[in-house]
């Protein structure tokens, strides 16, 4: 294995951080019932900026200077990290949360896709046939919840879940245009993206006062699944495998309700059991060219 290819799977692995805490978020946001989404953003991004700004200092560096960064990547960042969010919430609030979740679950199908257009990147089938039946699995995870059943009433809800999807999968793809640009810059995004919430917040929502166990566990967000996850995901994605991660990305649903299921807070069935088996043979099948170099080495 070369230097490279090393380089590549450590950094492809850091991505994979990224998942295992978004993994933690449906956990961590039933203990912050109550608090509207756009406030809890807002708080959690605050939190990743704050401490981030904090660690940035202590390494003897500036928020000033790794804010001079090129307007575009401020652009794609932003807008991957606050565009995402903004309409994967429109999208919750317009059309039923099973049908949303579906649609907006295609985004590491996206990445895939979107990764073969990417100097020096091809997009072989078991690629696209492991993101499939990651799909599928994450599919039956969220098709549990409830019946599925697509309303024309809630068209721009579910337009609003695509173009969250499509949102997340450009910038995780487009972030490859910027290796250059250090990871610690998303200091500054996570800033801005916690601006654009409290804005959001105070146009649509009501300020709800969490009570202790609530912070908590808002700083708990701030510093993982809605902080550290970005900073890792950013390196991952600028130095990895974009088509292995995004094969794995699906494996989120499933680590998601395992964690629910072992904190008391759901119930498993042979769905989980089926979902398991299809997001980790996706899983391996999509790293087969990779499974098979380790094996001649």
């Amino acid at each position: 294995m070369t230097v490279d290819q090393q380089k590549r799977n450590r950094a492809t692995l850091i991505g994979g951080i990224a998942i295992l805490l978004w993994s933690t978020l449906a956990l961590f946001t039933t203990m912050t019932e109550g608090i509207p989404p756009f406030q809890l953003l807002a708080l959690t991004f605050l939190v990743a900026f704050c401490v981030s700004t904090l660690l940035l200092l202590y390494r003897g560096e500036t928020i000033i200077r790794r804010g001079k960064t090129q307007l575009t990547v401020w652009i794609v960042s932003v807008g991957g990290l606050f565009g995402y969010h903004f309409f994967y919430f429109v999208a919750l609030r317009t059309a039923p949360a099973v049908e949303a979740n579906l649609i907006n679950y295609l985004w590491p199908l996206l990445i895939v896709l979107f990764s073969s257009l990417l100097p020096g990147e091809r997009l072989r089938w078991f690629h696209t046939a492991g993101a499939l039946l990651g799909f599928s699995g994450a599919f039956l995870l969220v098709a549990m919840k409830g019946d599925i059943s697509f309303q024309s009433e809630a068209l721009g809800g579910y337009l609003a879940a695509v173009a969250s999807a499509v949102i997340w999968a450009t910038y995780s793809v487009s972030n490859r245009r910027f290796e250059h640009i250090p990871t610690s810059a998303v200091s500054g995004f996570c800033g801005m993206t916690s601006l654009l919430a409290f804005v959001c917040h105070f146009l649509s929502e009501s300020w709800a006062t969490p009570d202790l166990i609530q912070i908590i566990f808002i700083i708990a967000m701030g510093l993982g699944p809605l902080g550290l996850a970005f900073f890792v995901w950013d390196y991952g994605t600028k130095h990895g495998d974009l088509q292995l991660i995004g094969v794995l990305s699906y494996s989120a649903p499933l680590l998601s309700t395992l964690l629910l299921i072992l904190f008391g807070k759901a119930e498993t069935n042979m769905i989980i059991m089926l979902s398991c088996i299809l997001i980790i043979g996706g899983a391996l099948l999509a790293s087969k060219d990779k499974l098979v170099r380790l094996k001649k080495a």
